[in-house]
């Protein structure tokens, strides 16, 4: 009884606070347009110019330019949430305001795939393949408050990592409950899961057609509120425990 009393008082207020923070900030919900319009144009100048021998940089290019979006990006809901909005100048000064610390998180997620695949993989031999198939599961699970431990503490890359597993192990349920819901409903919009926790806010794709697009507002929409709504439990749920919410609440009710 206890446990659901806290989890109700805990996403009422983080649903009042996220709906506040969205109507505020609804610019975030274009993000998404711009996020793929860049990926269209370094595409095509990818493709453009980079050929032959080159074409060993462009995924340096690539990955350099996906950190910056996540920076841009993960800066944007920093302010919402540490200040309550964001502006232009914000916006500009996210494509490299935590680019060094998006960049080797991705980092240390490519050599520990790279040495499970050239070490272990193939000592584990078809057990190894299993494996290798639950990883992004296992990933997204242990590790699904990483983007929230990137932009809300102040740890170096690998210490932001142990955080955001520690972080699941001691909040495991009130983190799940509201993220599972919005896992389903980007589900039965999209047709796909998501588990991939940098697919941020361009994840959805973009459709022309009318319907299309209609679609990917609704997404964006989903996506931008479920990313605040996160933001803010974050930071209630890592700096408080289930007892001292519920005593502060019955001191001030």
């Amino acid at each position: 009884m206890v446990v659901l009393k806290d989890l109700w008082y805990l996403n009422k207020d983080a649903f009042k606070k996220s709906t506040e923070l969205l109507m505020k900030n609804w610019g975030l919900i274009l993000t998404g347009f711009i996020y793929i319009a860049i990926n269209i144009v370094l595409s095509l100048v990818i493709s453009t110019l980079f050929m032959g021998v080159l074409r060993i940089l462009s995924g340096i290019i690539l990955a350099l330019a996906t950190a910056s979006m996540l920076s841009n990006y993960l800066y944007l809901l920093q302010n919402i949430i540490r200040v309550g909005k964001f502006d232009l100048e914000d916006f500009k000064r996210g494509f490299t305001a935590l680019l060094r610390k998006v960049y080797s998180v991705l980092l240390i997620g490519w050599l520990a795939s790279v040495l499970y695949s050239m070490i272990l993989s193939p000592i584990l031999g078809s057990l190894g393949s299993f494996i290798t198939m639950l990883i992004p599961i296992l990933i997204f699970l242990l590790l699904n408050a990483l983007p929230e431990s990137l932009y809300q503490k102040f740890y170096d890359p690998w210490e932001t990592v142990t955080y955001a597993f520690e972080f699941i192990k001691e909040n495991w349920l009130e983190w799940f409950i509201p993220n599972t819901i919005f896992i389903v409903l980007l589900y039965i919009l999209s047709g796909r899961l998501f588990l991939d926790l940098f697919s941020i806010n361009f994840s959805l794709g973009l459709d022309l057609s009318l319907a299309g697009l209609i679609t990917f507002i609704i997404g964006q929409v989903i996506f931008s509120f479920m990313m605040i709504y996160r933001g803010v439990l974050f930071e209630e749920l890592s700096k408080s425990t289930r007892r001292k919410r519920i005593y502060m609440r019955d001191l001030y009710k």
